[in-house]
């Protein structure tokens, strides 16, 4: 291990008119002798204005060159000024692979603690572990995303998290998927913590009258302009559905459906409390990841979401789902913000891309900048490579060819605030099949060398949103 434009204007009605918000341009790699504005610059919104240029921070970075022997180079743990960040944590070493205290003694795998126990205990002790190395701990989290296979390993978490959290567990999204990075490992986690020091203090809030959940996260927390909310359902504290959203067994039609109705009580009912009660609103959103059940269910959620943010610009990643917490739950969704009177300022970043790569726009605050989620779709509307991909699954041709186009859009919002593909703190894939990953870093390692991967990488039911798309990818850069 190791430490280490062209634009098109768009304005925010008329990316949401389409249901998808224009982002960023396929350009050349060569960023590394760029510069950006300083993260306080006043800025507007719908388009950047030019601004004056200040050096360009160089993340530190904690890598395993050669993850379980391979080739990939994992950036798992990146500082970015005050920030970490943890990406793609699961119970193995990063560098010999599986982990002898984890599998268990051969022959014997159910002596001593639970599997899946075993497996929460890994990794949140080597969190915490990497953590204290960049002088912050789990007490100085701020959001914790867990993706898993199975309900058991979300019940064995919990206990492991509240042992090692203590009274303070930080908002946090926990979503059923197909399958982790490893085909042996049943959770996958990555947290964002703030490094301890003068404002950046965590404020804790719960909903009046509300107690915290059984899981024991904090719905929301706020650190400097910053607050992070977790993900939420359109489920009453009991965790059953409102009467406003259930539709009766033997209806065959109620207006709304089930569905929209889900979407809109999560926003109005679910994530607008969080965020009034941590000072913030609707209208200060810079960020959300969407988890949905089902594909056909897409167009739905895309058409009720710009109903409530068409003049309100943020970021918009959605994703795939199994399953939540509850089998009647259709939607998750959680969110980034500012305060109210934040001395950063929204600023959405005006970069080309085809508008049906693109969930959203691209979105700063400072010196964070949140694209919305891509897809691999060119100008004319297809994947790379889809007539040959099957005929070469061999080389992961999908993989390959995709995350080459995915990483040109990073590249070009690299280049649209002026930094280095370097600042791309996670990169988060989620994959329709997992051994389309082996391209995905293939195209990392084929533009960037030896430069850190910061991936975090789960495997989502399928098919994804577009015809032949093989990934989703989530890109979070530090532009400090």
């Amino acid at each position: 291990m190791r430490s280490r434009q062209h634009s098109r204007t768009m304005d925010r009605r008329g990316f949401l008119g389409s249901l998808t918000l224009a982002g960023a341009a396929v350009v050349a790699p060569g960023t590394s002798t760029a510069r950006e504005p300083g993260p306080d610059a006043p800025v507007r919104l719908a388009q950047a204005g030019p601004a004056a240029s200040t050096p360009a921070a160089a993340p530190v970075v904690k890598a395993a060159e050669r993850v379980a022997g391979s080739a990939v180079n994992h950036a798992y743990a990146v500082k970015a000024g005050s920030w970490v960040f943890l990406n793609g944590h699961e119970a193995y070493d990063f560098e010999k692979g599986l982990a002898p205290e984890v599998e268990g003694p051969p022959g014997y795998p159910l002596s001593g603690r639970p599997p899946l126990r075993r497996e929460a205990d890994y990794i949140l002790k080597r969190m915490r572990v990497i953590l204290k190395e960049f002088g912050a701990d789990l007490t100085n989290a701020v959001r914790v995303d867990q993706f898993y296979t199975q309900g058991p390993a979300v019940s064995a978490y919990h206990l492991a998290r509240f042992a090692e959290f203590g009274g303070y567990i930080p908002p946090s999204t926990s979503i059923i998927m197909e399958r982790c990075f490893t085909g042996r490992t049943n959770t996958h986690a990555t947290l964002l913590a703030a490094v301890p020091g003068p404002n950046w203090e965590i404020e804790k809030f719960t909903l009046p009258g509300q107690p915290i959940s059984a899981s024991g996260y904090f719905p929301a927390v706020a650190v400097n302009d910053f607050v992070f909310v977790a993900g939420n359902m359109a489920l009453l504290d009991t965790g059953e559905l409102p009467p406003a959203v259930r539709i009766r067994p033997t209806a065959r039609w109620g207006g709304q459906t089930g569905f929209r109705r889900q979407v809109a009580y999560t926003i109005k009912e679910r994530l607008e409390p969080s965020l009034k009660a941590a000072g913030s609103s609707l209208d200060n959103c810079l960020k959300a990841q969407a988890y949905v059940r089902g594909t056909d269910n897409f167009p739905d959620f895309m058409e009720v979401w710009s109903q409530h943010f068409k003049d309100i610009p943020c970021a918009l990643t959605v994703v795939p789902a199994k399953d939540y917490a509850s089998s009647e739950g259709l939607i998750e969704i959680n969110l980034i913000a500012l305060k109210n009177g934040a001395t950063r300022r929204k600023q959405v970043v005006s970069v080309d891309m085809p508008e049906l790569a693109t969930f959203g726009p691209c979105v700063r605050a400072g010196e964070l900048v949140f694209p919305s989620g891509m897809m691999a779709v060119g100008r004319d509307g297809a994947v790379p490579a889809a007539g040959q991909a099957s005929a070469f699954d061999g080389l992961s041709l999908a993989g390959q060819a995709q995350g080459a186009m995915l990483l040109s859009y990073a590249e070009a919002v690299c280049k649209a605030v002026n930094v280095p593909i370097r600042n791309v703190v996670r990169a988060q894939y989620f994959l329709h099949d997992m051994r389309d990953f082996a391209g995905v870093a293939a195209a990392w390692s084929d533009r960037y060398g030896k430069t850190p991967h910061p991936f975090a990488c789960v495997q989502v039911p399928g098919p994804l949103f577009a015809a032949g798309a093989a990934a989703i990818a989530d890109f979070w850069i530090y532009a400090g």
